[in-house]
């Protein structure tokens, strides 16, 4: 199965030293210059990113030193991005607009190579562990059959995955080095540079308290888990419901946008903490074990997608329909687990909270 990872605070990235302490008013809130500090720190964090992929020749979302400078470029993008957006007040808004979505485009461009490679690892780990057979696709060493002949497709379904989520992340390779060498992408990482030595703040912005900013992103996040219906997901996950009956339906599942929202609302909180707290921002291990939970839903959600996809290829063998029928409603299952999962970190946080 994927691995799952988690942004790392800023400031433990290698190479990248923690930064001073935010700058403070007369009475102690953080302040306008706080936020132009840590968007030039992220500005410079891209800038040496972008180097270092530039140095090592790799592609987007491949293995080693450029594997690790792609990643590095998304998390600076993802935080200047998420910063322009709950702090837009004090920014120039003709500028922070023309950015948001620039940011986000090649974020997401670069993400989509990574994002395929997960999925089909976590994809043909979960037909491993359905099917007790090793090594698919391919001439694995079987184990003890399934009922309904699962054994007998999962070889060819993990095969049919394999094509396709291949041939889309060799697709979305080509796309990320398209983009990276596109007018486009140049036009953003010059921006970026100019943002590295001057912030275009509002001229109020100077002497602005940053706490309320944060506070109305920790309020959208709240509002936004308040209407989950986590009375649901608060019942314990039931692993074996995959044994005593499977759900034909494999049409994604319309909820799941609320919990994603939950997700980048999750992310902006945890970022305008660091605008906060830029080097010294408290770890709430309930958070990460939330975020943790919901980057896990994210995944077995996308990944559900794909093998209902994969069982409408046409002219596919029943057994090998049969075997990515059940490989959905694993992932769904791993869906609710998730759910149940952000439901206990969240209501831990929740007794906590005063």
């Amino acid at each position: 199965m994927a691995q799952q990872h988690l942004d790392p605070p800023t400031g433990s990235v290698a190479g990248t030293a923690p930064r001073a302490s935010a700058p403070l008013d007369e009475g102690g809130a953080p302040i306008g210059d706080a936020l132009a500090g840590y968007l030039r720190a992220q500005a410079t964090e891209f800038l040496r990113s972008l180097r270092q992929h530039r140095e090592t020749g790799g592609a987007a979302g491949g293995g080693g030193e450029s594997g690790d400078a792609a990643r590095s470029l998304r998390r600076s993008a993802r935080r200047i991005s998420g910063s322009l957006h709950t702090f837009r007040p004090l920014l120039d808004a003709d500028w922070s607009e023309r950015m948001r979505p620039e940011l986000a485009w090649l974020s997401g461009t670069l993400a989509r190579e990574h994002a395929y490679s997960a999925r089909l690892e976590r994809l043909l780990g979960a037909l491993n562990r359905l099917s007790g057979t090793v090594g698919l696709p391919g001439q694995g060493t079987a184990g003890p059959p399934k009922p309904g002949g699962l054994t007998v497709g999962a070889a060819k379904a993990g095969a049919l995955l394999d094509r396709q989520l291949t041939l889309a992340r060799t697709r979305a390779h080509s796309a990320a080095l398209q983009a990276l060498g596109s007018s486009r992408f140049h036009a953003v990482a010059d921006s970026v540079a100019v943002l590295a030595s001057e912030v275009p703040l509002a001229p109020a912005a100077g002497t602005a308290d940053l706490r309320p900013l944060a506070a109305a992103a920790q309020d959208r996040l709240a509002d936004a888990v308040t209407a989950l219906p986590l009375v649901v997901a608060g019942r314990p996950y039931n692993a074996e419901a995959l044994v005593h009956g499977l759900s034909a339906d494999t049409a994604a599942q319309p909820q799941d946008t609320s919990w994603h929202q939950v997700r980048l609302l999750l992310r902006l909180h945890r970022y305008a903490g660091e605008v906060l707290y830029p080097g010294e921002c408290p770890v709430d291990a309930r958070l990460l074990g939330a975020g943790k939970a919901l980057n896990r839903h994210r995944d077995a959600a996308e990944a559900a997608v794909a093998a209902a996809s994969a069982a409408r290829t046409p002219r596919i063998a029943p057994a090998t329909a049969y075997a990515l029928g059940v490989l959905h409603a694993d992932q769904r299952h791993e869906v609710e687990a998730a759910r149940f999962a952000f439901q206990q970190a969240w209501q831990k946080e929740a007794v906590r909270t005063p």
